[in-house]
């Protein structure tokens, strides 16, 4: 007597519980909702970004903001490692993007783009605060004079820990923060908000500009723009399209370069001083 393991003897017997004609084509259909159901998972998780697939995105992007267009990278200190170079050991300076360190040694951490971190003399050397990996080795300068760096208030770039910051060199020197990087140049674009003061809507003065802001959320973003614009332009793009209440400018015409494999981008032709990199990190790599 064939007797299925699911249905007992009486079952079997009864006429009543004799399968319907239905019964079958019933099971096809829910058999192959579960091959559909599989299936859609399937494609689910592949469609989905992983975590590694996270951590590994681009950090650079295009953007345009009032009908200019920037490059801009955004990253977070507590997962990336930023640097600033001038100096070779050898005490000659880098000088160019592409000459920086393509790792970290001891972090295995590749480079993932570089740009200029200030403004600097003729032989290259920061004209104001540099502070590289705990070492000051170029004071704060609160001189007046011409040029935009002496465009009051200036600021400066720092960090600290797991934190960067931008802050006007006077709110700094009064704070005297611990930093292990840090680098002045001028003017600041945005200061807790608020355009600086003597930005002109109306300006004609327009170069190709670099510079740097830190948002609420404590990410760092760098931005390049693709063409010339005013100051009030740039400083628009970190208030207003980018969220920082503070930003500063890091230079502009020649020496606004961007050194980015990942855009096939190269750096600078010509010579450049103190110089900002960042890295990638290692979750057990130490940041400095």
């Amino acid at each position: 007597m064939d007797i299925h393991p699911w249905r007992s003897p009486n079952e079997r017997r009864h006429p009543m519980n004799r399968p319907s004609m239905s019964t079958a084509p019933r099971k096809r259909r829910s058999r192959q909702m579960r091959v559909n159901s599989a299936l859609l998972l399937a494609a689910i998780s592949l469609a989905a970004p992983t975590s590694s697939a996270v951590a590994e995105s681009k950090p650079c992007r295009a953007m345009e903001h009032e009908r200019s267009e920037y490059t801009v990278c955004e990253i977070d200190p507590r997962q990336q490692t930023i640097r600033l170079y001038w100096k070779r050991p050898d005490g000659t300076p880098y000088a160019y993007l592409s000459a920086l360190p393509r790792t970290l040694k001891g972090e295995a951490g590749k480079l993932l783009f570089a740009t200029n971190a200030g403004m600097f003399d003729p032989a290259l050397k920061p004209v104001g605060l540099y502070v590289e990996q705990g070492r000051e080795l170029v004071h704060t300068n609160t001189r007046s004079g011409y040029g935009n760096f002496h465009m009051k208030p200036n600021g400066i770039f720092f960090v600290s820990g797991d934190r960067a910051a931008v802050a006007e060199t006077g709110a700094f020197l009064k704070q005297r923060p611990r930093a292990e990087l840090a680098t002045q140049s001028g003017p600041m674009l945005v200061i807790n908000g608020r355009l600086h003061p003597r930005f002109d809507r109306r300006s004609t003065s327009l170069k190709a500009r670099t510079g740097v802001g830190v948002g609420a959320d404590g990410k760092v973003m760098f931005a390049i723009s693709r063409g010339e614009v005013s100051f009030d332009a740039f400083a628009r793009l970190f208030r207003d399209g980018l969220n920082c209440a503070n930003a500063l400018f890091l230079d502009g015409g020649s020496a606004a370069n961007l050194y980015a494999p990942s855009l096939n981008s190269h750096g600078n032709i010509l010579l450049l001083g103190p110089m900002l990199a960042v890295f990638e990190r290692n979750k057990d790599a130490s940041r400095y």
